[in-house]
């Protein structure tokens, strides 16, 4: 293990979860113009997927499902999803976002597509095996890919610098991850339309807490 990894495993801290959503809220709110747009690109590229028939899209009759398209999406996704984080580090550091920015996860396409594919698989061998070790990694791995993209790690380096950094406040993100939810579930219930708010702003709260508990002095500055 590094020194940095150590130092990041070995730090104490504490979980300040109203402080978190205040920040992520003033992070989400200076650019929500942007975070809204491109949360509708995202839903409207899934919509399109949903509606073209198979083998080109997800939509079947009593046949397969799935579908090119849809294959090519869940391969980029990652990618595309983490273009929340670039712009919300972005914001945090008090720098300008522009509506490109959202797209640099393909800068880093392999160690973030890794880190979610292999963690996906990890959380949900965890389900199936005893439902317990599922949940436990699901919350622990929440830092991995803001670790890939702010310090440039491996994908099973920040996995694990994840995974060891959170188990000392697992409870504590749990809880944390428990109130997004509820805060989605919120969003949902508006007709689906205040998820254009309520996801990209999900994700600047667990950016402020990673610029809290983990710090933003990137050594990956795009």
């Amino acid at each position: 293990m590094s020194s940095f990894s150590s130092d990041l495993v070995d730090r104490d801290y504490e979980v300040k979860i109203g402080d978190y959503f205040s920040r992520g809220w003033e992070i989400f709110k200076s650019k929500a113009p942007l975070f809204i747009l491109f949360t509708l690109l995202l839903f409207l590229i899934q919509v399109v997927i949903s509606v073209l028939p198979f083998p080109l899209g997800a939509r079947s009759g009593d046949g397969p499902s799935g579908g090119i398209l849809n294959l090519a999406f869940n391969i980029v996704a990652p990618a595309l999803t983490a273009g929340y984080y670039f712009v919300a580090f972005q914001l945090a550091r008090g720098r300008s976002a522009v509506f490109g920015d959202f797209f640099l996860g393909f800068n880093k396409f392999l160690p973030i597509f890794l880190t979610a594919l292999v963690s996906t698989i990890l959380t949900a061998i965890g389900f199936v095996l005893l439902i317990l070790p599922g949940i436990y990694l699901a919350v622990a791995y929440i830092f991995a890919q803001p670790l890939v993209i702010d310090k440039n790690a491996d994908f099973w380096q920040a996995m694990e610098m994840s995974r060891k950094l959170v188990t000392k406040k697992w409870f504590s993100f749990f809880a944390l991850l428990i109130v997004i939810f509820l805060l989605n579930v919120a969003g949902a219930i508006l007709l689906g339309v205040g998820l254009l708010v309520t996801l990209p702003l999900s994700v600047c709260i667990i950016a402020a807490a990673y610029e809290d508990i983990v710090g933003l002095n990137s050594v990956a500055e795009l």
